[in-house]
């Protein structure tokens, strides 16, 4: 990782991962600047599944096929609950009876509100061998996509009741390995889709300072990513009315992530990811996604001083 400013750099990094550490998470994260390309992260290397990140990814190269005329965005799609769906808690998931959705907004809906079934009707028309291929065309090596979204409900945490899913992530928890793998797939950083926080920073890169994407194709990805609903994460420490933040997050048992800009209003933007496993054995981790948000605000806040600092 580049050097970003004085010594004290290092004592803030020894600080946060003992606060990381004091909360029950491991964790990668990087924060960039995309004026200066300058960073700062905590374990930026370190390889998770990536969870619904993917959705990401995606629905770039889902508007990048329509770009090229391989797909059409009016196109519509039967979506017939009981053969189509897949389980989740939100979006068509839900839906009692069968409906058409058009491609373009099969695509608000897995970003928005990280719609499964959504996502793997994506899938169906662009496999995620596919994905992977067009994102390493990008420049982008460090993201793997391997299967649909519909996999990730299918983990110890479906066969416990409501009441005695701590033990499914008591499990989770305690098989895992140095590293990285896991008997559970989708936490298996080989065979799971996966990246790691430089991974998912230099996608951001590439969607807000487009070169090898085609612009038209990032702006839709930007706007789509700046609908996202899901804010309880970073949101409340990088939104603001002089800060636009658009994200995508990811979520499976004991992993806890997002990924997003904050484009401050005339002033920088910084790529922002944050990806966590906790140690805790609990479904509903409010305190996890407090500490994951001050860590990640910590980092742009040192970062932005030795850059951009105040007069």
């Amino acid at each position: 990782m580049r050097q970003t400013g004085p010594v004290n750099t290092e004592a803030l990094l020894a600080r946060l991962r003992d606060e990381l550490d004091e909360g029950g998470l491991r964790g990668s994260f990087l924060v960039r600047d995309l004026g200066t390309g300058r960073e700062i992260g905590i374990e930026p290397d370190l390889e998770f599944p990536a969870a619904s990140l993917v959705k990401v990814p995606l629905v770039a190269v889902t508007q990048d096929r329509i770009r090229r005329g391989e797909l059409d965005g009016a196109q519509q799609v039967e979506i017939e609950p009981g053969r189509t769906v897949t389980s989740g808690p939100t979006g068509l998931a839900r839906f009692r009876h069968p409906a058409r959705v058009a491609v373009d907004d099969l695509m608000y809906l897995a970003v928005a509100i990280s719609d499964g079934t959504a996502a793997d009707a994506l899938f169906a028309l662009t496999p995620p061998a596919e994905v992977t291929r067009t994102v390493r065309d990008w420049g982008i090596t460090g993201i793997a996509v391997r299967h649909p979204v519909g996999e990730l409900s299918d983990t110890p945490a479906e066969r416990f009741s409501a009441g005695e899913v701590h033990l499914a992530h008591s499990l989770a928890i305690g098989a895992v390995t140095e590293g990285q793998g896991h008997p559970v797939p989708q936490l298996d950083v080989s065979r799971a889709s996966a990246g790691s926080a430089r991974a998912f920073t230099d996608l951001l890169t590439a969607l807000w300072t487009p070169s090898k994407v085609d612009p038209d194709v990032a702006a839709r990805v930007r706007t789509l990513m700046g609908e996202n609903l899901l804010r309880q994460r970073l949101a409340p420490d990088f939104a603001s009315d002089a800060a636009r933040w658009s994200s995508k997050t990811g979520t499976l048992l004991i992993l806890r992530h997002e990924i997003g800009v904050v484009d401050h209003v005339g002033g920088p933007s910084f790529a922002v990811a944050a990806l966590t496993e906790s140690r805790v054995p609990a479904a509903v981790q409010p305190e996890a996604e407090i500490l994951m948000a001050r860590v990640a605000r910590a980092l742009r806040d040192h970062l932005r001083a030795q850059d951009h600092p105040r007069r």
